[in-house]
């Protein structure tokens, strides 16, 4: 039962979002699956309240993608639970990955609500059946995603690069016959910072300039929106804040930014900066910043 909970918690999660209502995601899909509520599950999932905070984090997969050398890409996601609290799960046995090394990539920030597409996994030609699990431990609930080659769930690329924040639940979602190629997003190296310092980052970014198939056609507004560069924190024990946090770059096929990132305790930080081009593309740089 808990694998079939988990392997149906996307398509939850779309339909809970879609409500704007805190549900809790796998008691929804529970009533999905079987009519009945997993042992131990309360059913605070259904009152219809939106909370604030004290809610738990359910890790998501989101589906996989065929890599041109044979491997696979599996893609996780996750859906924090409250509307305002930001919880903080570090690697380790409350945030681990299975099989294998527990730390594969996965945030350990959570911010509010869904959060799609955080991190891939790449495994092997001869993945075959077998499965990767992300484990999240908080307020006392265990929640598994498991991630695994079922056909209902397989993405193309450019369905990926288009898809962040998106609910890519059609095969529409990702222009098949565009040639636009996502950003490119360079940050000079960042020094350890000594509170109350703050890091000073340098950005390049660069791109065709290729609007999406509609736009050749006249279809479609912003055929010269300039490139959109947005930071958050990806790990650490606290949120980073960034100034500007979003901002756009000089043209259509990017630029040079200046951003200057504040950290409120010590710790290690990985700090995310995502490059959005005219055609919706996005890029993840991860910069790592140790704070003293």
């Amino acid at each position: 039962m808990e694998k079939i909970v988990n392997r149906r918690t996307r398509g939850a999660i779309r339909w809970a979002t879609s409500l704007g209502a805190g549900l809790l995601v796998a008691g929804a899909v529970s009533v999905i699956a079987g009519g009945q509520l997993p042992t131990g599950m309360n059913r605070d999932w259904d009152d219809g309240i939106k909370y604030d905070r004290g809610q738990n984090v359910v890790p998501v997969f989101e589906g996989w993608v065929p890599n041109p050398d044979g491997t696979y890409g599996l893609i996780f996601g996750y859906f924090n639970r409250n509307w305002q609290e930001n919880i903080f799960i570090p690697v380790g046995p409350d945030n681990k990955i299975e099989p294998g090394n527990i730390d594969q990539g996965q945030p350990t920030a959570f911010t509010p609500r869904r959060e799609r597409l955080k991190f891939e996994i790449t495994v092997p030609k001869d993945f075959g059946k077998k499965e990767v699990i992300w484990t999240l431990t908080n307020r006392g609930r265990v929640e598994k995603a498991y991630g695994a080659l079922v056909p209902q769930e397989v993405l193309s690329r450019k369905m990926v690069l288009a898809g962040a924040g998106r609910d890519f639940s059609d095969d529409d979602t990702g222009d098949e016959l565009s040639k636009n190629e996502p950003p490119v997003v360079t940050v000079d190296p960042v020094a350890p910072v000594t509170l109350p310092a703050k890091a000073t980052l340098q950005v390049t970014v660069t791109d065709d300039g290729v609007a999406p198939t509609a736009y050749a056609f006249g279809i479609g507004r912003g055929r010269n929106r300039p490139v959109r560069l947005s930071w958050s924190t990806y790990r650490g024990p606290a949120l980073a804040s960034f100034e500007p946090q979003n901002s756009n770059l000089q043209d259509s096929k990017g630029g040079k930014a200046t951003i200057t990132a504040s950290f409120p305790i010590p710790g290690t930080y990985v700090i995310r900066g995502t490059a959005q081009d005219i055609g919706s593309y996005m890029t993840h740089k991860d910069i790592t910043v140790v704070v003293k």
